[in-house]
């Protein structure tokens, strides 16, 4: 079977027409490019919270999901964690949310008549993945990182919330079950909002560019034996 050309993203954070750009961006370069490939569209967690419309970026992300012609994979982040978590367990949980972007996407849902998200998209939310893997190529995708000690059974906590030196610096990766493996993430803004590749060959790619702060939303292309791309809107 031949493999699926990847397209992985970053953190979105409500911009969902920049979301719906990127989105155009890939399948027109899949098409004039590589139509005779699968395609799969890797989406690495925290499309709420903050930006214009989380509402929306939701209803994209599980609209895409019942295209035929595309494998989709939507990863859960943290800003995601702690909007389950403001519905799940209580008034402290419900103010740390508001206060790290929660009221942006409270307000997204208002413009659509709704006080709360519906418990459909909250369910959406608690089933999402936090780590997939692609075992043939050896790449992990996730939204904060993952412990090199006890990859590949970190916990979910560490998918989404990591920022640990030794997950930053590839060099210290080759311990254990993370030994020739690459990870795709998010979570932490690249201060140029420039994806960043890093590692010597590179080995580990972060794709949150600061699209709510002003910078770009990033997609890495992930091809089988070809150089890793990047496509920005």
């Amino acid at each position: 079977m031949t493999e699926a050309i990847i397209y992985a993203i970053g953190d979105v954070h409500g911009e969902a027409e920049r979301l719906s750009a990127l989105h155009e961006a890939i399948f027109t370069r899949h098409t004039s490019r590589s139509d005779d490939r699968p395609i799969k569209i890797i989406h690495l967690g925290d499309y709420v919270d903050r930006g214009p419309d989380s509402a929306g970026v939701i209803e994209i992300l599980r609209d895409l999901e019942k295209r035929a012609d595309a494998g989709i994979v939507n990863l859960r982040g943290n800003h995601e964690q702690m909007m389950i978590d403001a519905y799940d367990m209580g008034s402290d949980e419900r103010l740390h949310w508001l206060m790290n972007g929660g009221d942006a996407t409270i307000e997204s849902y208002a413009r659509r008549g709704l006080s709360d998200p519906p418990e459909a998209d909250l369910d959406w939310l608690r089933n999402l993945p936090t780590l997939h893997l692609e075992e043939d190529s050896k790449i992990a995708f996730v939204h904060a990182g993952v412990d090199p000690r006890t990859f590949p059974d970190c916990e979910a906590r560490i998918h989404m919330w990591t920022r640990s030196p030794r997950f930053m610096d590839p060099s210290r990766w080759d311990i254990g079950g993370l030994d020739g493996w690459r990870v795709v993430h998010g979570h932490t803004p690249t201060q140029d909002f420039e994806p960043q590749a890093a590692g010597e060959p590179a080995r580990r790619f972060n794709l949150d560019t600061g699209a709510v702060y002003g910078g770009k939303l990033s997609a890495g292309i992930f091809a089988p034996g070809e150089p890793v791309e990047f496509l920005c809107v």
